[in-house]
């Protein structure tokens, strides 16, 4: 999986805009910080670039946090006071940062062959609540669908239905 990243990071250090890379000091301080492990593709992309942001321009909806700024979801939503299971479960966190407040996040509670599926996540639905449409099967087809978007939420575009796209909860 490592080299699925290498060539997502190679596209955005040759297209946009990445940060440096994370210490292994630091990824070990975030998960001891965070209580949680990164996956394997998620570990070898902050290794590569704590963050990065895509299609530079006043528009651009993609912007990956750096491992500082990665927060449980509801407190990215709904602010310190959000920190409670009545605004959605404390395994959901942000990602990447998509405008205007809504988010790409995953739940470190749910893995599917080892890697974290992503999420769309906003204040109209709650981390965890129905509404919440899976939008990638991991940071690596995340990442590609967000490449390939041409600096578009790609899963707002009309039509748009992910293969084996789900909402929360739904079989």
């Amino acid at each position: 999986m490592p080299l699925s990243i290498d060539r997502f990071v190679e596209a955005i250090r040759r297209s946009h805009f990445p940060n440096p890379p994370a210490s292994p000091e630091q990824l070990q301080r975030f998960e001891t910080r965070m209580g949680w492990h990164l996956d394997e593709e998620l570990r070898a992309f902050y290794l590569r670039a704590n963050g990065a942001a895509l299609f530079r321009r006043p528009d651009a909806p993609y912007r990956l946090l750096s491992l500082p700024e990665i927060v449980r979801a509801r407190v990215a939503l709904f602010g310190s006071g959000g920190d409670t299971d009545a605004y959605g479960p404390a395994s959901w966190f942000v990602l990447c940062s998509v405008q205007d407040g809504d988010y790409a996040a995953i739940d470190v509670s749910r893995t599917e062959q080892g890697l974290h599926p992503v999420f769309d996540c906003s204040r109209e639905s709650r981390p965890g609540s129905p509404g919440c449409t899976r939008i990638a099967s991991s940071f690596s087809d995340f990442l590609e669908r967000a490449l390939d978007s041409d600096g578009r939420v790609y899963w707002l575009a009309k039509g748009w239905a992910p293969s084996r796209a789900t909402r929360v909860g739904s079989t």
